[in-house]
């Protein structure tokens, strides 16, 4: 007799611009993955965020909000428009950044594979709670400050603990793909900082002998990334380095709109499409929602691998490899060439999960 499939209880917060259509797009897909790969029925708890919140609960991140995401078991969040928020809305942590400092998601994973002949198939992971970036670097407070009007400061923070747990997710990602890591840093000026950061996950490389482990400062990494993007799998980096790498490594493979990524801890992982809201063409039914469909793919993954749960990992590759189908069979969405809308292309990566 077989087991009875594992389900699932998770988070719909559909966000600010295109969000409202691209969130839908993924939960279509995920379904549709989920029903083919003999996984029990995902169970959607839609919440509010972003601007759509604060005109209803007066917060773009209600506290029920939070509180029930703390119940599920991940959640797929569309990207927000902080920057149109009202004041006070406007100049607190946004929805996103206090979502995932609440919850501790310390890894990001940001994957860049283009889907047609560029090569580039390689995952930026980025340490996602301190480092160079203001809102990420103290319990209170912004980490930026001003003793004077004519100086303005700012700490970066680096921490043996999280330079650890991200060196390791970095390392048990290499060893599941093509066992190569590439450390990123700038060791050379910043010695004690990222020149820790090196050395720990020298440290950790003696755990994974089977993993081969390279490191490039920042500079010359953006350079050997244009020139030579295919001969990178893994590389791990602090979250300011991780942040540009990425988004380059996105542009490389073809356009921020395919890149997906996950924010995550051991206990829980938030699926966020790289790119931003998108004002000017929202409610146009023209967004790509191949970044949000990655991102739900790469939850299911998460989940797979967290619960053991062979179904949510197979539901996972049906993702994958639907997109990548469907792309190459010519059906995209206008800013690759396509003609699809959001929803056509959704619906089309979902019939070709339920066709495969």
């Amino acid at each position: 007799m077989n087991p009875t499939p594992r389900s699932y209880r998770l988070g719909i917060l559909l966000g600010d611009g295109i969000g409202p259509e691209i969130v839908p797009a993924a939960v279509e897909v995920m379904d549709a993955a989920v029903v083919a790969a003999g996984a029990a029925p995902i169970e959607w708890v839609p919440l509010p965020l972003g601007a759509a919140a604060i005109e209803t609960h007066g917060s773009a991140l209600p506290a029920a909000t939070l509180e029930t995401l703390g119940e599920l078991d991940g959640w797929l969040l569309g990207p927000h428009d902080s920057a149109a928020y009202p004041e006070p809305h406007r100049s607190e942590l946004n929805p996103s950044g206090a979502i995932r400092k609440h919850f501790d998601l310390y890894a990001n994973i940001r994957p860049a594979r283009s889907f047609d002949d560029r090569g580039t198939d390689l995952v930026v992971v980025r340490e996602n709670t301190e480092g160079f970036y203001a809102d990420r670097n103290t319990f209170a407070g912004t980490g930026e400050y001003m003793p004077t009007k004519d100086v303005a400061i700012a700490m970066g923070v680096f921490t043996r603990p999280a330079i650890e747990r991200i060196a390791r997710e970095a390392f048990e990602l290499a060893r599941r793909r093509r066992r190569h890591l590439t450390v990123v840093h700038k060791a050379n000026v910043l010695r004690v900082s990222t020149g820790m950061f090196l050395a720990i996950c020298r440290e950790i490389a003696a755990d994974y002998p089977e993993v081969e482990v390279d490191d490039f400062h920042i500079d010359a990494m953006t350079v050997h990334l244009v020139r030579r993007a295919a001969d990178f799998d893994v590389v791990v980096t602090e979250n300011m380095f991780g942040d540009i790498l990425s988004d380059l490594a996105g542009e490389l493979a073809g356009s921020l709109g395919i890149a997906p990524s996950v924010n995550a801890s051991a206990e829980r992982a938030m699926a966020q499409a790289a790119h931003g809201s998108a004002p000017d063409i929202a409610g146009r039914d023209l967004a790509n929602p191949t970044a949000m469909i990655g991102s739900g793919g790469m939850l299911l993954d998460w989940l797979g691998r967290r619960c053991d749960d062979p179904a949510a990992s197979k539901a996972a590759q049906l993702v994958d490899d639907a997109l990548f189908a469907t792309i190459r069979a010519g059906v995209s969405t206008r800013d690759l060439g396509g003609t699809a809308g959001t929803a056509e292309f959704g619906s089309a990566v979902a019939k070709a999960i339920a066709s495969a």
